[in-house]
């Protein structure tokens, strides 16, 4: 079996500054220290901005999109390369950190307004301060630049909520406007016609118009609200009214709603409904001018997408941050939704797609649960405000209509910890275990008619509202928290898991016990019935998954590996395997048969709360304590063609070597060599060629040339070819080629040709094209010394081969006998052949 991760749901947004570029095509957020980069279209992650260390306090991309100016806690200004994700230059901004950002409309400058009182301007391209500004008395809580491009100006306000007009052309103030008696979070100007208006916002709920000629106060719209968020739509904008407006004005705040404002008559013209439940404000709203669309940046740490000619319908949504998963189902028809319940009272649907999210209000206090009806249009929830809830899912329906809450119960003293849904087509009941360790079973007969008519089941329960269900049975069923309940497939039986180390089988008709399973050693955290046999799995705090039989409720098997917890359990294959997480934060899949693990997969970093699967088994997500959502795809036949391709294009490429050598094609042989990653066959080829050029050179022949005309004995490794080939490797085949070198040089035995291919990549490329390689450091400590100590070698056998030139000198002293002697013996030589 083998299992890719194909998809990851992360946390892109911690609170802080939000952008997008102006083509829209990607978004902008802050992450802790970091800026993570999304595709604008499917909110996947594209890039991260990796920061000082310290938290991202404002940023701001240019309009042209080259390039992003970021300020952190550290006082540091950034300026990233957007087209590499790479920080160009950084500087010290101010003596305090940066709050607020505005770049101009050409791209060139940027503004900066700090906790210390000043306002600069900076050359972005060139990287310097051209002007600096001082006057406020407080905090620079808003910059921005004046759409006029003749005479350049720059509005910048104050949390004592003075606004202060600076010249950069006069490089002084000339101009101070005093209406607002508290922090000022917005600024903005009409672009029609160049900027004759502009528009204010504030913490004192009014939101101001004023006259940039005359520099005054022309209208003060009360709002009622705290402002956080106001802008100018462009002009006759259509907001969905059927009559447009020249000027409107869009705000937000902590309302949590978006409200439209006429800002030639001050009227109000538009507010939205609040979501039910919905405890979110805003604390930004921009203004996407190509699509106009307004994203709401939420004090919860999601984005909210708003359509302006749609009387602001959200149409979108992204979730920035996940917390702890705790569970986990997947729904919908096609089963491309998966429901996830974290560490907040919303219940969150995610798009596995693009990753858009529906978030659905009801509870008053965290989901702790999640079960799902096998059509995977009901959804059951369990909460810590100590009831449970029914929602209807159609992804089909309009926005507010796609997860609706049917049917509420009551009754619970404690949090509900473990929920489930019959399995029958009618969906008959739901079961529910609690930490007042009882088990309630509800009747969900009422609902039938909604579950028959899923197209109506909004429209109802704007009539009647949630229903109330009825308890048909409540019973203590453990002496401590139950965990987990689980029902069979034939919705005959169920189980339930506690803290009190036991799992217990009950009959779903009555709620009388049919047997205890007792062999755990701590609590145990889940329990799950076979899709085909009569046996359950509970998984344990012991760190063990046990097997039971139904029939005698003894233990079959016991699975032992993880190092943690196990803490949540799914049959897969037909029943045949078993996949579990645990605390180690690992997903191991076993085989029931043998009790072996057969895969592990790692890479959550914290524990793992939760496992869902698909019906196809197709995928399966997990989700836990590092609020990282992971979802798995089922790639063992994929896998298993990959290998035989694999195989195939191996074996091909080997005989391809064997026929370059034996035609003593070097060149290809020696650059397949390296593409197949062969250190070994490669040191046969080049102590070939070496061996072939010794001895030939030991023969007493004429200088004998290569192909080319090349004196075949200039040439370093044996041959001009093989030279050539070696001066002639692509940067990522010399770093290879490199690496074999070092390994080579450790060993005596194959040190000399080490040495000759060493001597031939000095010969033919430049230091500088070897420095550049990405490993050459490491490399050329490695080398450096092995090379030395056999130079040292070689040093010492070349004095010791000057005793033998002495001891042939020493011998000549004996040449007169010796030489006679052979003299003699050559005469008589000589007078026998006559």
């Amino acid at each position: 079996m083998h299992f890719d991760c194909v998809k990851s749901i992360e946390s892109v947004y911690t609170g802080g500054c939000v952008a997008i570029n102006k083509d829209e095509s990607r978004i902008f957020t802050t992450c802790n220290e970091d800026i993570e980069v999304l595709d604008f279209g499917t909110s996947a992650k594209l890039a991260e901005l990796k920061g000082d260390t310290e938290i991202i306090t404002s940023f701001a991309v240019k309009p042209d999109g080259s390039h992003l100016v970021s300020a952190s806690r550290s006082q540091l200004l950034t300026i990233w390369d957007l087209s590499t994700f790479k920080s160009v230059r950084s500087f010290k901004a101010h003596e305090a950190p940066v709050i607020t950002m505005d770049i101009d409309q050409t791209s060139t400058l940027v503004a900066t307004g700090s906790a210390d009182s000043t306002v600069k301007v900076w050359d972005i391209d060139r990287g310097y301060c051209t002007h600096n500004f001082k006057g406020h008395g407080g905090l620079v809580t808003c910059v921005k630049f004046h759409p006029n491009k003749d005479d350049i100006c720059l509005v910048s306000a104050s949390d004592d909520g003075v606004i202060r007009v600076w010249s950069l052309s006069k490089g002084k103030c000339i101009a101070t406007m005093e209406s607002h008696v508290s922090v000022v979070r917005s600024i903005d100007f009409t672009q029609h016609d160049n900027g004759q208006f502009m528009v204010t916002a504030g913490r004192d709920k009014i939101i101001n118009v004023w006259s940039w000629k005359r520099k005054a106060l022309e209208r003060t719209i009360p709002t009622y609200e705290t402002m956080e968020a106001a802008g100018l739509l462009e002009i006759d904008s259509d907001i969905g009214l059927g009559t447009r407006y020249k000027n409107v004005i869009y705000g937000g705040g902590e309302k949590g709603i978006i409200r439209l404002w006429n800002m030639d008559s001050g009227e109000e013209l538009f507010a939205q409904a609040k979501e039910l439940n919905s405890k979110h404000a805003f604390v930004s709203i921009l203004y996407l001018a190509q699509s106009q669309d307004l994203v709401a940046i939420t004090n919860d740490e999601n984005l909210l997408f708003y359509h302006t000619a749609k009387r602001l319908e959200r149409v979108r949504q992204v979730v920035g941050y996940n917390e702890e998963v705790i569970d986990l189902a997947f729904v919908g028809p096609d089963q491309k939704h998966l429901a996830v319940a974290t560490n907040t009272e919303q219940l969150r649907i995610y798009d596995t797609d693009n990753l858009n999210c529906e978030l659905a209000y009801g509870h008053k206090d965290i989901i702790l649960c999640l079960g799902v009806h096998k059509s995977c249009r009901i959804l059951a929830t369990g909460s810590k405000d100590n009831t449970a809830m029914v929602w209807m899912i159609n992804m089909n329906a309009s926005v507010n209509e796609r997860v609706v809450c049917v049917a509420t119960a009551v009754g619970h003293t404690k949090a509900v910890g473990a929920v489930c849904l019959a399995q029958g087509a009618d969906c008959a009941f739901m079961l529910t275990g609690s930490e007042d360790r009882t088990v309630k079973m509800w009747d969900l007969g009422p609902l039938h008619h909604l579950f028959e008519n899923p197209e109506q089941v909004s429209t109802k329960i704007k009539e009647t509202g949630p229903a109330k269900l009825r308890s048909l049975y409540t019973f203590q069923a453990h002496d401590k928290d139950i965990n987990s309940i689980c029902v069979a497939p034939n919705d005959n039986i169920f189980a339930t898991g506690s803290q009190d180390k036991t799992a217990k089988v009950w009959d779903v008709a009555t709620g009388k016990p049919l047997g205890t399973l007792q062999g755990h050693r701590r609590g145990v955290w889940s329990v799950a019935f076979s899709p085909v046999d009569r046996v359950i799995a509970t998984t344990s705090a012991d760190r063990t998954i046990k097997m039971w039989s139904l029939s005698d409720f003894s233990c079959l098997k016991t699975f032992e590996g993880h190092t943690n917890s196990v803490l949540r359990s799914e049959f897969l294959t037909k029943g045949t395997q078993l996949m579990t997480t645990g605390s180690d934060g690992l997903i191991k899949l076993w085989n029931i048969k043998d009790a072996e693990c057969v895969l592990t997969l790692d890479k959550h970093e914290n524990k793992i709360w939760t496992l869902a699967k698909q019906h196809s088994e197709e995928l399966v997500a997990t989700g836990g304590a590092d609020s990282v959502i992971r979802i798995w795809k089922d790639t063992t036949k994929e896998e298993i063609e990959r290998l035989h391709k694999e195989d195939s294009r191996l074996l091909e490429q080997q005989q391809a070597l064997d026929n370059f050598l034996v035609a003593k094609d070097y060149r290809n042989a020696i650059m397949l060599t390296l593409s197949l990653d062969q250190p070994h066959r490669l040191l046969n080829i080049f102590q070939d060629v070496i061996s072939a050029a010794e001895r030939r050179d030991g023969l007493d022949a004429e200088t004998e040339l290569d192909s080319d005309g090349r004196d075949a004995e200039q040439a370093i490794v044996g041959a001009h070819v093989v030279d050539d080939v070696i001066g002639s490797l692509a940067p990522d085949q010399l770093e290879r080629l490199l690496g074999y070198v070092r390994n080579w040089n450790t060993n005596a035995k194959f040190a000399r040709v080490a040495q000759a291919v060493l001597y031939c990549v000095l010969t033919k490329y430049t230091s500088q094209t070897i420095l550049d390689l990405p490993s050459a450091k490491d490399l050329i400590s490695a080398i450096q010394p092995y090379s030395e100590r056999h130079f040292s070698r070689f040093d010492s056998l070349l004095t010791d081969s000057f005793i033998v030139d002495y001891t042939l000198h020493a011998m000549e002293s004996f040449h007169p006998v010796g030489m006679e002697t052979l003299t003699i013996n050559a005469d008589d030589d000589d007078d026998d052949d006559e």
